[in-house]
């Protein structure tokens, strides 16, 4: 059995116990502001941003939560069924909430979903085919038992788009939600676009010496389409050929990737914080040579004193991770 085996089998063993425990740290509110409940960490932070301080925001999930896999307290289901409104990622992204989701509207809450407003991409757009060399691999993108079909939920990976995701929560708080203050949430959303749209100039600046050649990225699992796609990457490969870490790998799968990263003499693979970078470090040390594994914030955001304790300082860290890895 070999080393890759070996360790696949140990990551399932304990993604198995971690997704058999629930998490309690998202609770209800309490006050006299309307309250918006939020399910991820980074939606969460975006609302809290482009309100004002004009409604209560409740995160369902906290920070290090796999949005995949995340599994809601009886505290958090209520919190989530008896919100003024609910606003969700929507596209399927957050797989373990959506009968919550779907019981909370059949309650009678309005819920929005933030991609709804984007201009969306379907998985395999985001930055593939960029590079004819990559796409011509032997046996490249040749995976049967994965499905790389369907809508790409992972849209606040461009800030761009976030933007636009701002503009439509802000109307849809303010023609939802009874007693909100219009001034104050149409201003903080204003004032908020124009950060991301600085921030979006910031991450063209911070890639723009980064070769043609090098334009590509290596991911944990396929999380930064809409990356690829706003900067002009290509996404040539990922140790989870999914857009779910509910979805595995296998030792051929890692086996081929290696090869791509040999052949290719890809400089970095990008891990994700939140989770374990093993398969990273191994595909690694399989590949040898001067690969480096960088770790990004990809879907969640890191504590209060880390690069990605926001989402502008998640974005801008990992462009910044990103163009230190590839500018060489």
């Amino acid at each position: 059995m070999s080393r890759i085996t070996k360790l696949l089998s140990v990551l399932l063993a304990l993604t198995m116990l971690g997704a058999a425990c629930g998490d309690d740290d998202g609770t209800a509110a309490s006050g006299d502001l309307p309250t918006v409940v939020v399910t991820t960490n980074i939606l969460g932070d975006v609302v809290t941003e482009l309100t004002g301080g004009a409604v209560e925001v409740v995160t369902i999930m906290p920070v290090g939560a796999d949005p995949h896999d995340f599994q809601a307290s009886a505290q958090q289901v209520d919190a989530m069924r008896n919100a003024d409104v609910l606003i969700v990622n929507g596209g399927s992204f957050e797989e373990g909430l959506l009968d919550v989701i779907e019981g909370a509207e059949s309650d009678g809450v309005s819920v929005y979903e933030a991609i709804s407003v984007v201009s969306t991409i379907e998985f395999g757009e985001g930055g593939h085919g960029g590079h004819d060399d990559h796409d011509d691999h032997e046996g490249h993108n040749d995976h049967d038992d994965h499905d790389h079909s369907g809508e790409d939920p992972h849209f606040f990976t461009d800030p761009a788009r976030m933007a636009a995701a701002v503009d439509g929560i802000a109307a849809f708080l303010i023609a939802n939600v009874e007693g909100i203050d219009a001034n104050i949430v149409t201003e903080a959303a204003e004032a908020y676009h124009g950060e991301l749209e600085a921030l979006d100039a910031e991450v063209e600046a911070l890639v723009a010496d980064i070769p043609a050649e090098n334009r590509v990225l290596i991911t944990n699992h396929e999380v930064f389409g809409y990356f690829a796609d706003r900067y002009g990457f290509e996404v040539a490969g990922a140790i989870i050929p999914s857009g779910s870490t509910l979805d595995g790998t296998s030792a051929g799968d890692l086996a081929e990737l290696a090869e791509l990263i040999t052949d290719e003499g890809v400089p970095a693979i990008f891990s994700d914080v939140s989770a374990s970078d093993q398969l990273a470090q191994t595909l690694a040390d399989e590949v040898g040579g001067d690969v480096q594994v960088v770790e990004l914030f990809t879907e969640s955001l890191g504590g209060s004193d880390s690069e990605g304790a926001t989402y502008i300082d998640m974005v801008r860290t990992n462009a910044s991770r990103i163009a230190e890895a590839l500018a060489s």
